[in-house]
């Protein structure tokens, strides 16, 4: 219905009375018969998002020659391929192993459920062998095992949201009504899992609310705390120094060495080892990469009689030209005099972990080392300004899994970096990690998530986010895990959308926006599951040749941004690496591309399934200096990508008292006009609000000067200068 699934359940009770079942303290309505049932649900406005139409009988089965129906009341339907005698083995060996295990469990109620169970369990075989992995016998058994841990985990619950509420302000108390719904027995799974889950979030989410009622309690009673020393920011490991062997001219050989740490460039002539010259860091003026030869590049140096003087260089290859760039921009920065970066670093990656432990290492997946377009190894020990990690089918627990983060980034670059927010559903997680001399620049830090499993219910599929300002940018950052399937390519733009229009980030002021027009840069990765569309075999033997052009001709995810149907006017980086999944895992030389359900046989082709894009405001500076994957990390079917930007950044604001400060050196925005086209059919005048960070408060536009609707179902507007404000 509208393009979402919803499931209503038909339950007798212990008297055979039928009614839908219900959310807690909703009375029930109970009939004797289905047909009166379908009756009272046919008017609407009864709860259901329909009305039901009429009862479907259950049809019957053909008659075999005793009189029994087709699925044997008389006799056992075999397993295709199973002998009788080895269904009777099968029941025989499960209680004896259940048997081994009484004598050391507790649990005996419960082992006889499950005893029960395995004596009738041949009709759920039945059911598996014919293509029905349901399992209802073994729900049905489960459900009644687990009845009376519904009223322990009610009482436990109770408990915490009374607790919870005494730290909260005061609400309308709880209703009669409510109460008896929540502490009956309801023996549905479902009903279990999400009482399961409200226990976790409560017992997650109190030690906030304790914590921020005593602050405010604190503040409220100016009461004093005992005063605690800052520890001084750790120190990062320095730099070692680096050399590259380039070419001047046609034929001469120089050798240039980067101290970062020292902040100076050496040029040394080859061969005869004589100092040319040692340019100091704040000397370097300019750096031109040039684009017909992706090696070479000018440097541009200040000489004492004010002339500036250029030498060009050409490097073995374009990597190392963008490590040497790279040296020489944070020798730039460390040694800057501004108070406020103006580009920073960002490392963003994204793993489908298997529900499997990682490594004792991720060493080359926090380095970007591996395969596709990587760092080179002078610059990969570089540590990053922001670490964001993505993850999926993450079974570590929350803590757990920054902590083993936290512990990987400070063996690999001596700094504790500190966690700015953490955001979770289910085993999908994102972390963003920053450099401690950072952390004051980070403000309005916003986290989401969104569920688009079944029904849009389920956790298993769908998106967290984190969004903050730097000083004056805006960051988001999304992580998903959309449909998998070759044929679920239109499921997976409809998550794509429902993430879009669901997950709250960014400045609420902005929330009327479109998700992606609210930052200055939106990162967006995870395993976004598009897959390709081609036989196996040709595929393999692509990958083979290393010919990945041709994959990506078909790749599901660039033909659907072609039809602009999903991450319109994103970018992506180069894909230079093999399709990341599905491997065997163990081993990153075979792909494991048959999968074997109940249902048959499933094809799992290759596919670059874990993907990092990214969309910027027009005309800010973002680079993209690797995106890869990893070659030794093989817990998981699933290959960790990376990627690292170059990011550009602003001040928060634009002190007044700054050297050289006047009103007309601002910038402002002056319109000439603005037309617009809206789909509509309203005559009504309209007017433009202008939000921005960089505006004190909202601007308003008057209303718009004409209009036309010579197209049907559209209406055109325009306003002229006079009618725009400058912002």
């Amino acid at each position: 219905f509208q393009r979402h699934v919803y499931t209503y359940r038909i339950l007798p009770d212990d008297e055979g009375l039928l009614s839908v079942q219900t959310i807690q303290g909703i009375q029930a309505k109970c009939f004797h018969t289905l047909p009166d049932l379908i009756g009272a649900y046919q008017h609407p406005n009864n709860g259901l998002v329909t009305p039901l139409l009429h009862p479907v009988h259950r049809p019957r089965q053909d008659e075999d020659s005793d009189g029994e129906d087709a699925r044997g009341w008389g006799h056992t339907v075999p397993c295709p391929g199973a002998s009788p005698s080895s269904r009777t083995h099968i029941p025989q060996q499960l209680h004896q192993r259940l048997q081994e295990q009484v004598h050391s469990s507790p649990a005996s109620d419960f082992m006889g459920f499950m005893a029960e169970y395995l004596t009738h369990h041949v009709q759920d075989l039945e059911a598996l062998c014919h293509g029905h992995p349901q399992l209802r016998h073994l729900s049905t058994a489960l459900a009644t095992a687990c009845r009376a841990l519904h009223s322990e985990i009610d009482f436990t619950l109770a408990g915490l949201e009374t607790l919870a509420r005494v730290f909260e302000a005061p609400v309308s108390p709880r209703s009669p009504a409510r109460e008896q719904g929540f502490l009956s027995s309801d023996p549905d799974l479902e009903m279990l899992l999400n009482k399961i889950s409200t226990v976790n979030h409560l017992l997650s989410s109190l030690e906030k609310k304790v914590l921020k009622s005593l602050q405010e309690t604190v503040t409220r009673h100016n009461l004093a705390l005992p005063s605690v020393a800052v520890a001084p920011l750790p120190a990062a490991r320095p730099l070692a120094v680096q050399n590259f062997e380039v070419k001047v001219g046609k034929s001469q050989h120089v050798a240039l060495t980067v101290d970062v740490e020292s902040g100076t460039m050496t040029i040394t002539k080859r061969g005869s080892g004589s100092l040319e010259e040692v340019i100091p860091q704040d000397k370097i003026l300019q750096l031109i990469k040039y684009q017909s030869v992706q090696s070479k590049v000018r440097l541009v140096c200040a000489r004492e009689n004010q002339k500036s003087l250029s030498r060009d260089f050409i490097f073995p290859s374009a990597r190392k030209r963008e490590a040497f760039c790279q040296l020489l921009q944070l020798m730039k920065i460390q040694h800057s005099n501004l108070d406020e970066p103006e580009i920073i670093s960002v490392y963003v990656g994204t793993w489908n972990m298997g529900s499997t432990p990682p490594p004792r290492s991720l060493a080359s997946w926090l380095t970007s080392r591996g395969l596709g377009h990587t760092q080179d190894e002078t610059t990969a020990c570089i540590p990053h300004d922001i670490y964001v990690i993505g993850t999926q089918e993450n079974s570590l627990g929350d803590r757990e899994w920054v902590e083993f983060l936290c512990a990987s980034l400070k063996t690999l670059t001596a700094i504790d970096y500190r966690v700015v927010a953490l955001q979770c559903l289910w085993s999908i997680k994102i972390v963003v990690l920053v450099k401690p001399e950072h952390q004051r620049r980070i403000s309005h830090v916003h986290t989401s998530s969104v569920k688009t499993g079944i029904a849009n219910t389920l956790g298993n599929k769908g998106a967290v986010g984190i969004s903050f300002l730097f000083n004056g940018t805006s960051f988001g950052f999304i992580n998903c895990h959309l449909a998998s399937g070759s044929e679920k390519t239109h499921r997976r733009n409809q998550n794509y959308s429902d993430i879009l229009h669901s997950l709250s980030l960014g400045d609420k002021r902005l929330a009327g926006f479109d998700l992606t027009l609210r930052f200055t840069h939106l990162f967006w990765f995870g395993d976004l599951n598009y897959r390709l569309d081609m036989d196996v075999q040709d595929i393999l033997t692509h990958i083979v040749k290393k010919e990945f052009q041709a994959l990506l001709a078909v790749d599901q995810l660039n033909l659907e941004r072609e039809k602009s149907k999903v991450f319109l006017r994103f970018s992506e980086g180069d894909i230079s690496f093999p399709p990341t999944y599905r491997y065997e895992r163990g081993t990153r030389d075979t792909y494991m591309w048959q999968k074997s359900k109940p249902t048959g046989m499933r094809i799992n082709v290759p596919s670059w399934c874990d993907r990092i894009l990214w969309k910027s405001h027009p005309e800010t500076h973002v680079v993209c200096n690797s995106y890869g994957c990893t070659d030794d990390i093989v817990t998981s079917d699933h290959s960790p990508v990376f990627a690292t930007f170059e990011v550009g950044v602003t001040s928060q604001f634009v002190p007044k008292e700054a050297p050289g400060y006047s009103p007309e050196a601002l910038a402002c925005i002056e319109w000439e006009s603005i037309e617009v086209m809206l789909k509509t059919t309203s005559r009504s005048k309209c007017y433009i609000e202008f939000h921005s960070y960089c505006l004190e408060e909202m601007q308003r536009s008057g209303e718009n000067t004409f209009q036309n609707c010579d197209i049907p179902g559209f209406l055109k507007l325009g306003w002229s200068s006079k009618h725009l404000p400058v912002v």
